[in-house]
């Protein structure tokens, strides 16, 4: 099965839908290149300039591919720029296993990790149905927050494939973190309504953030076709059109482009001129951003990101869900 996301795929079967996977909400805009490595392409592809539906759509289909399927090259250039690495399966299934493990109280709960004749690592995936410890419940699985940092392409989020060899991988193998959750909802719940009332749930509960608006953009689309994977699974039928939407419409709050040592916009911090003046003259100095000079995340003077609090409710008012800031989730 080939495993990449075409957006020409998107854009004509689910019309908009490309166009929300796109938006960025803190800064009301599309998410931005934020590499140089399509800078060839022309004037519209640099660093700083969004990345627009054209530009990835009809005969410029093929441009944002899975880091398996760029050349080695670029992979190259990638890991020594921008540290891009990406984990092998079993070393995600591995450490999400090692959370699961203090999560449940116990071990293998979704899977077994085996080696293979060759002594590749690999996993055999428990086909019994997911029981959960005394005082927990699949509701209290499905709602526990999980967050992957610097999720490149989100392997450890949804396992689609292996983002270092390629290789497709069904359903019912998969390990992320989203798999395991959307799992749990797939085994305790049949009606179609309360099933996808479960699982906005299970991605409101997931987050994830990127540097490189190509590897989010992948991210994302990942992210959504799992949901339709899955439906298609345990339905026999594609979801709605307003189901597929609201689900990006989440996907699109809780991963977001991210500079994840500073809590801002990549490369949204600045230099500010600052002139004084009095009856002779005047001066100007330049002050530095103090969270680049200190290295204190909650002193930069560039644009912090916003995500959704999902959970929030405002007892008054009754509003439920609220945008905050990602540095909020730090101590004061």
């Amino acid at each position: 099965m080939v495993i990449d996301i075409l957006e020409n795929e998107i854009i004509e079967k689910y019309p908009n839908v490309l166009n929300t996977l796109l938006c960025d909400h803190t800064t009301q805009q599309n998410i931005f290149w934020a590499t140089d490595n399509y800078a060839h392409l022309g004037k519209d592809y640099g660093f700083g300039l969004p990345i627009l539906p054209t530009l990835i759509t009809g005969e410029n289909g093929n441009i944002i591919m899975p880091r398996v399927q760029k050349d080695k090259v670029l992979q190259q250039l990638r890991a020594k720029e921008m540290a891009e690495v990406f984990t092998p399966s079993w070393v995600c299934n591995k450490q999400i296993n090692a959370v699961d493990n203090g999560w449940f109280g116990r071990e293998d709960v979704f899977n077994k990790e085996i080696k293979t004749n060759n002594l590749a690592k690999n996993w055999e995936a428990n086909k019994e149905k997911i029981t959960f410890p005394e005082g927990k419940t699949w509701v209290h699985y499905v709602i526990d927050t999980r967050l992957e940092i610097t999720c490149g392409e989100a392997p450890y989020i949804t396992s689609r494939y292996d983002t270092t060899t390629g290789e497709f991988i069904a359903i019912e193998n998969r390990i992320g973190m989203l798999d395991r959750k959307l799992r749990v909802v797939n085994e305790n719940v049949e009606i179609a309504e309360k099933w996808f009332q479960a699982t906005t749930v299970a991605y409101q509960n997931i987050y994830a953030f990127e540097w490189q608006g190509d590897s989010l953009l992948l991210a994302r689309e990942a992210m959504l076709i799992t949901f339709i994977e899955n439906y298609i699974h345990k339905f026999g039928k594609e979801p709605s059109l307003a189901q597929i939407q609201h689900i990006a419409y989440i996907i699109s709050w809780n991963v977001w482009q991210m500079d994840g040592l500073k809590g801002v916009i990549p490369n949204s911090c600045k230099d500010v001129i600052e002139e004084t003046s009095d009856l002779f003259s005047s001066v100007q100095k330049t002050a530095k951003c103090q969270g680049c000079q200190k290295q204190k995340i909650l002193l930069h003077n560039g644009i912090y990101c916003k995500i959704m609090n999902w959970n929030y409710i405002d007892t008054e008012t009754g509003k439920k869900s609220i945008p905050v800031l990602f540095i909020d989730m730090f101590e004061k």
